[in-house]
């Protein structure tokens, strides 16, 4: 029971995070207004906001002029969803509240830097914070927690630093060393090397998915590296119950 509660406030919770990583990157910030259709700009009634179910039964279209939603909206909620239910599967307590909150946010991070290679600091920052918060009754204990967002931020930035005074030009986003702080204030230091080889790994078989397609790839070419580091991170967090 805790598992579907997790699902469904995963999916209003989803509805939120679509909106905000669409209209935040536009300009619009944190003052919502109406929800719109994105393509007639009609208002949306509660009928048309039900996560999953609105979307279903519409058919994917709006139901003033017919356009097509965006089928990011609808992936980004069941993506919320499964991480609130994983989330009390892994702990039915109050540590699954927070590892909802830290996949939330990671989620909003990753969608960002995914679409956008912005990692805003309004966000990577609320990250550190809830992890240290989280820290005062959950484990890992909230000293391996301050390390693990000292040696995160501060490794990220060493590298990124020693790579600009080699090659002259910036490797890593200013936002990762910042995402990585926040991930190492959520999960402690020991989880860093972790979190690392797991985002390195999966960038890797992007960019070798990237060649197998026939796409360009070259030293300069872009990867979301801060998308890649919350993808592994949230996984780690489930994981620890079992370990």
């Amino acid at each position: 029971m805790m598992a579907l509660a997790g699902g469904l406030v995963g999916l209003i919770m989803g509805s939120f995070v679509a909106v905000l990583t669409l209209r935040w990157p536009a300009g619009a910030g944190f003052a919502w207004g109406r929800s719109r259709c994105d393509h007639c700009a009609a208002v949306l009634g509660p009928r048309d906001l039900v996560p999953v179910v609105s979307f279903a039964l519409l058919g994917g279209r709006c139901r003033q002029c017919g356009g097509v939603i965006a089928a990011r909206h609808l992936a980004i909620e069941l993506a919320a969803g499964m991480i609130g239910a994983l989330a009390f599967i892994a702990d039915s307590g109050g540590g699954g509240v927070a590892g909802a909150v830290f996949g939330w946010l990671l989620l909003a991070l990753a969608i960002l830097d995914g679409e956008h290679f912005w990692l805003p600091r309004a966000l990577t920052v609320t990250l550190a914070a809830t992890g240290l918060l989280a820290g005062l009754w959950l484990a890992p204990p909230l000293v391996d927690r301050v390390i693990g967002l000292v040696a995160g931020g501060a490794s990220l930035a060493l590298v990124a630093a020693v790579y600009r005074g080699i090659t002259g030009r910036d490797g890593l986003g200013g936002g990762d060393p910042w995402l990585l702080a926040g991930i190492g204030g959520w999960l402690g230091w020991g989880s860093l090397p972790f979190v690392l080889l797991l985002a390195a790994s999966l960038g890797l078989f992007l960019v070798l998915l990237d060649r197998a397609r026939g796409r360009p790839v070259s030293r300069h070419s872009r990867v979301p590296f801060g998308a890649l580091l919350a993808a592994a991170a949230w996984p780690l967090w489930v994981l620890a119950p079992l370990n």
